[in-house]
């Protein structure tokens, strides 16, 4: 997941190898989405995306992310649609977020994962200081796609959130959407070039099986694949659909999380 991305800056000088002898993913046992399904035991108002009732444009959504049960990263946006191609959220740069951060105010990327496994933690609230993001959560998928521009609004990189299949929530009237992030992800230019980032941090996770929340990295990089065909094939959600997006002037970030935020993982 990137923290500040710089999402104006050069993509890959030339196409990296196209993909080969890489099957296309289905739904049996053995596809990486089954693979990499949520482990977390759902309350009663929870639901896969494919099975959940549809939110509603324009309601404020909170998006969390866990390691396993432990909360580490919110951010708050607005629900921009929701139907069979997934659901659709709008986070503004400057909304409400909170990250887990060790006790001296300094975070995962900020040490090696060995000292970060050693450190108390706590939960703190901030705004978020990266670009704006349109992100889509397919209904069946352990991924995200997020779109970026630039600050005079032109579209400038699709960026693949490899994750848990999402699960959305609805709880006190606040509606959310919890995830796991695998940590291994891409960045896609409008041209199409790609190239995978944080290898290293996927490689140096994986020595502290007791700790990291990433049981199956062949099943990540196989998703991954997955969604590059589909870059190589100029396929949705990569044929240029929402590239030229612009929010409802209507919305109104919130100033501060919504209570509830911090409520258990659905």
């Amino acid at each position: 997941m990137p923290e500040s991305p710089a999402v104006n800056g050069p993509g890959p000088a030339s196409p990296p190898p196209r993909l080969a002898g890489v099957s296309s993913a289905g739904t049996s046992p053995t596809d990486p989405v089954s693979r990499l399904a949520a482990g977390a035991a759902s309350d009663g108002a929870a639901r896969s995306l494919a099975t959940a009732a549809p939110y509603t444009p324009g309601e404020v959504v909170v998006h969390r992310s866990f390691t396993t049960k432990r909360l580490v990263f919110v951010r708050v946006g607005h629900v921009v649609g929701h139907d069979e191609r997934g659901l659709r959220l709008w986070i503004p740069h400057g909304c409400p977020m909170a990250v887990e951060l060790s006790a001296d105010g300094r975070g995962l990327r900020d040490m090696p994962f060995a000292e970060w496994i050693r450190q108390p933690t706590v939960m703190t609230t901030t705004v978020w200081r990266g670009p704006n993001i349109f992100m889509l959560v397919p209904p069946r998928g352990a991924n995200s796609v997020w779109w970026f521009w630039d600050w005079q609004g032109r579209f400038v990189r699709w960026y693949i959130n490899l994750e848990e299949p999402a699960v959305a929530w609805r709880h006190d009237g606040l509606v959310g959407v919890d995830t796991t992030d695998h940590d291994l992800d891409l960045w896609v230019t409008p041209e199409r070039t790609w190239e995978w980032k944080d290898e290293h941090e996927l490689e140096e996770r994986l020595a502290f099986p007791d700790h990291y929340w990433v049981p199956d990295p062949d099943a990540v990089r196989a998703e991954g694949e997955r969604l590059l065909r589909l870059v190589e094939a100029g396929a949705f959600p990569f044929d240029g659909t929402w590239t030229d997006f612009r929010p409802d002037p209507s919305w109104r970030t919130p100033d501060a999380l919504p209570a509830g935020w911090d409520r258990p993982r659905a």
